[in-house]
């Protein structure tokens, strides 16, 4: 297979990130990434664990000199959110990468440098003859896309250490010392089916062409969510002129902020104008308020194959009152931290099955009882619709902590290296660091990473330089690790 990024610097970094992008590794079909980076270890004579989850942890003893320094963990997740604008097959194809002056990009796709470019930085450390560092375990965990589940099983006594570095950041120059922590709720909604009226016409209306995002990340841009837009639509509809509904779906990741939404609809043939008339003004409302943040916000409408069953009227009454009432986007701001979103919701995934309904959220705040106040007042939403929530994958928030070595000796080595000042910040994403915490102790830990853009988006793409620049800093704080 061609080598795409064989050109760039350091080789073995991007050498290894393009292998990465030839494996499938969506959240929850990491087998084959997971056995690979077996055979890598064991290709290189390192010490190697695979757990039954599919974690992967390799260990590299600490170089000549650095035999009483302290342990290092680097730490990144194989897993990627797999979000397209075309058809793609993400369970089998490549991603397509190419360079586009200094950004490696794809097309159509999401790229994985969240957090392929941490799994890359790793295997270039412990495949390196030439680096002097102490000892060094790496993590690298699976499903951290969809809720951390791999940091949730991981076994503490296999791996050990006195410092963790966390791979999975996206702004150069920034450390992180705290982060949120988060759940995903889920909202069950039954459904009770009737016969469909087979004198009506079926539509399909869809809203696309949204900019979507990371959910922690873009929370704060103002971006449109697909889903609570289609809530308004679907209110406006069924109020003036009444619909029958047969199926609603919409966004892809539970942690990404809906690009598109669709619904199925029957209605009396001659409301047709009505519900396109409806379709437009809402267009033009939606561009209207979005003309900064999103402003590709495209309805459409399309006559679909005729459908045997609909969901009766109390159901729909309910998926709309759930659809307007559910909170989206920042619920609240640090007043300790200027600018840090501290609590927010994303209703990232509707679904229709067989029998319910689903609503996938991700709460996620730096401050718990605040977490829990967003997930009561869905609960509150359930019982009045006689919904059911369920909570997921349920992590801690990464507390800040005053001293840290390991941030001082990076603060010192940054401002030698570049001449400034590195910033320290806290990040309303999650990161595996809180649960990581639980599992290795209260260790010294940071975070950090190169450049990386609309990540969870088919337009995710990194910067080469800044990831030269990242990789570079991290080889020369461990060499100072002594």
């Amino acid at each position: 297979m061609s080598n795409i990024l064989k050109d760039l610097k350091p080789e073995a970094v991007f050498r290894n990130f393009e292998e990465l992008t030839k494996i499938p590794r969506g959240s929850g079909n990491e087998k084959g990434v997971s056995d690979y980076l077996v055979r890598f270890a064991k290709k290189h004579g390192l010490e190697v664990i695979q757990e039954e989850c599919l974690n992967i942890i390799i260990k590299k003893p600490a170089t000549k000199g650095y035999e009483n320094a302290p342990t290092v963990i680097l730490q990144g997740h194989m897993d990627m959110v797999c979000a397209k604008e075309e058809e793609f097959d993400f369970e089998k194809d490549s991603i397509p990468i190419f360079v586009d002056g200094d950004m490696i990009r794809t097309k159509g796709t999401t790229l994985g440098a969240d957090n392929g470019i941490a799994v890359a930085m790793a295997m270039a450390i412990l495949e390196s003859d030439e680096l002097e560092h102490p000892a060094i375990n790496v993590l690298i965990t699976v499903a951290e896309e969809t809720g951390m589940d791999g940091v949730l099983n991981l076994k503490p006594e296999n791996i050990s250490g006195d410092i963790l570095i966390n791979i999975d950041s996206e702004e150069e120059g920034t450390l992180l010392s705290s982060c949120a922590g988060g759940v995903n709720n889920i909202v069950h909604l039954p459904i009770k089916w009737e016969k469909a009226n087979q004198d009506k016409e079926t539509y399909t209306l869809s809203i696309k062409g949204l900019l979507g995002g990371h959910s922690g990340m873009e929370i704060n841009k103002n971006r449109a969510n697909a889903i609570k837009l289609l809530g308004r639509v679907l209110e406006e509809m069924d109020s003036k002129i009444g619909i029958d509904i047969v199926k609603i779906q919409g966004g892809e990741k539970m942690n990404a902020i809906p690009k598109m939404a669709y619904v199925t609809f029957m209605i009396d043939k001659n409301d047709k104008e009505k519900v396109e008339q409806i379709a437009k003004e809402y267009e033009e409302i939606f561009k209207s308020e979005f003309e900064v943040s999103d402003p590709n916000i495209n309805i459409s409408i399309e006559k679909t194959d005729e459908e045997e069953k609909i969901i009766n009227y109390q159901t729909k009454k309910s998926l709309i009152f759930i659809l307007r009432l559910i909170p989206f986007g920042v619920q609240t701001m640090s007043a300790s931290i200027k600018g840090l979103v501290e609590s927010s919701n994303n209703i990232g995934v509707l679904t229709t099955e067989e029998n319910e309904i689903t609503f996938n959220s991700a709460v996620r705040s730096s401050v718990k009882t605040l977490k829990n106040e967003i997930n009561n007042r869905i609960q509150n939403i359930c019982k009045l619709v006689d919904a059911k929530m369920e909570l997921v994958s349920d992590y801690p928030e990464w507390e800040y902590k005053v001293n840290s070595p390991i941030r001082d000796i990076m603060a010192k080595i940054y401002k030698d290296m570049y001449g400034k000042e590195i910033k320290v910040d806290a990040i309303h994403a999650g990161l595996e660091c809180g649960l990581l915490k639980e599992k290795v102790g209260d260790i010294d830990m940071v975070s950090l990473g190169p450049n990386i853009y609309d990540v969870h988006t088919p337009n995710e793409h990194l910067s080469i330089s800044s990831t030269k620049r990242v990789y570079e800093f991290l080889c020369e704080v461990l060499k100072q690790i002594k």
